[in-house]
């Protein structure tokens, strides 16, 4: 399985960014897609993730308490995408964007996988 990010760039303070991560190869089950970041000198953060739901469970996303308001996670079931939607974005939003997927390729496991990260800086 691969994930391949894209999206990032430069961006001045309030303006938006849409970063996309594209899964593809052996997949069963996407049980979870989002986002992480990695900040300079910073540990990575969750920033956003969106959980597939099941027979007991609805579709269920969560956000970092930062970004609520400001960030949209979403995702293309048919093309096994998941996108983040950054508006009024920040100069503490500037980080490398890692995408990560919990994904199945049989009933009996749960993988992770992480794509390349992609570099958003916000300038004053």
């Amino acid at each position: 399985v691969q994930l391949q990010a894209s999206g990032g760039g430069v961006v001045q303070a309030g303006g938006s960014l849409r970063l996309s991560c594209a899964a593809s190869g052996s997949i069963l089950r996407i049980n979870e897609m989002g986002w992480y970041r990695r900040a300079p000198g910073k540990q990575r953060e969750l920033v956003a993730v969106t959980t597939t739901g099941t027979m007991i469970s609805f579709d269920s996303t969560k956000y970092a308490d930062s970004v609520k308001g400001r960030f949209t996670i979403s995702r293309d079931f048919a093309k096994n995408t998941v996108y983040l939607q950054m508006n009024k974005l920040k100069p503490e939003d500037t980080a490398v964007y890692y995408c990560n997927a919990q994904i199945s390729d049989s009933p009996y496991n749960n993988y992770d996988y992480w794509g390349q990260g992609t570099q958003v800086t916000v300038s004053s």
